[in-house]
């Protein structure tokens, strides 16, 4: 199994147990920086959102059922008290458990069931080149991205192609999507930006960031750009974890060359992966 099918297989089996992101991680032979990353990839949930919308949906069944002591139900589901599982269960169900029990029906509610791992990720994924790139500076627009806003990075392409002559200090044509800052909860800072000499005289609309010196994972996308989270998906969950290789806490980033087409989303791209031994 790759590491998100053992996480799935770890919390679906523990979900009556206390866990952490460093146990599931431990679990999944991998890093927790990697867990992060690998489960988003997979099932486009980071992986703590996952169990907590597990238990909650559980919860709720229980109390459809008619469950009547909540503060147990409570600590079943990994939560300290009644006042902060109610909390819990309203901010993700936007009722009580009381009015649940009452209704004896989860029908109107927004459900967590079980993912079950599919095909997502490719049949053949060619081997990657390694580069040793040297730091370079990168600026354009950026947002903070979570799971539930990813669709908002097209429209950060759309600015860059509006907004690119605006960025002074431009090296060469190369357009580079970095992904960094990342966190347990799987956002993370992107930037759709262009390799720039300097930041002094960039406008503070635009996002910067120095992308350091660093060991990278060449590949090669030469799909459709819409199918990149299939490679993305395969990178992280079949060819790191058997490579020997482990992610670097460092940025990644996607690297579109003048092949690229943004009219049509087509031409193929490249997926720079930050790597150690």
């Amino acid at each position: 199994m790759n590491p998100a099918q053992r996480a799935l297989w770890y919390i679906e089996s523990h979900l009556a147990e206390p866990m952490t992101l460093d146990e599931i991680a431990e679990i999944s032979g991998v890093s927790r920086f990697h867990i992060v990353r690998a489960f988003a990839a997979a099932t486009g949930l980071p992986v703590m959102r996952y169990v907590r919308a597990r238990r909650l949906t559980e919860a709720a069944r229980s109390l459809a059922k008619g469950a009547p002591d909540i503060l147990s139900l409570a600590l079943e589901a990994d939560y300290g008290s009644h006042e902060a599982f109610t909390r819990a269960f309203r901010d993700h169900f936007g009722t009580t458990p009381e009015a649940v029990r009452a209704a004896t029906c989860v029908s109107h509610l927004q459900l967590q069931e079980p993912i079950l791992m599919d095909s997502t990720m490719l049949d053949h994924l060619p081997p990657p080149r390694f580069e040793m790139a040297k730091a370079f500076l990168v600026a354009g627009p950026g947002e903070r991205i979570s799971c539930d806003n990813g669709a908002m990075i097209p429209g950060l392409w759309q600015r860059f192609h509006r907004e690119i002559a605006d960025v002074p200090a431009r090296v060469g044509n190369v357009a580079y999507g970095i992904c960094c800052n990342g966190d347990d909860a799987s956002n993370f800072d992107y930037i759709a930006g262009a390799e720039v000499t300097d930041f002094s005289d960039l406008p503070r609309r635009f996002s910067r960031i120095r992308i350091p010196e660093q060991h990278y994972a060449v590949f090669t996308h030469k799909d459709h750009i819409a199918s990149i989270r299939r490679t993305v998906n395969t990178i992280w969950n079949q060819w790191l974890p058997a490579s020997g290789f482990k992610a670097a806490d460092a940025p990644n980033f996607e690297r579109y060359d003048v092949t690229f087409d943004p009219a049509t989303g087509n031409g193929g791209f490249e997926i720079w992966l930050p790597v150690r031994q």
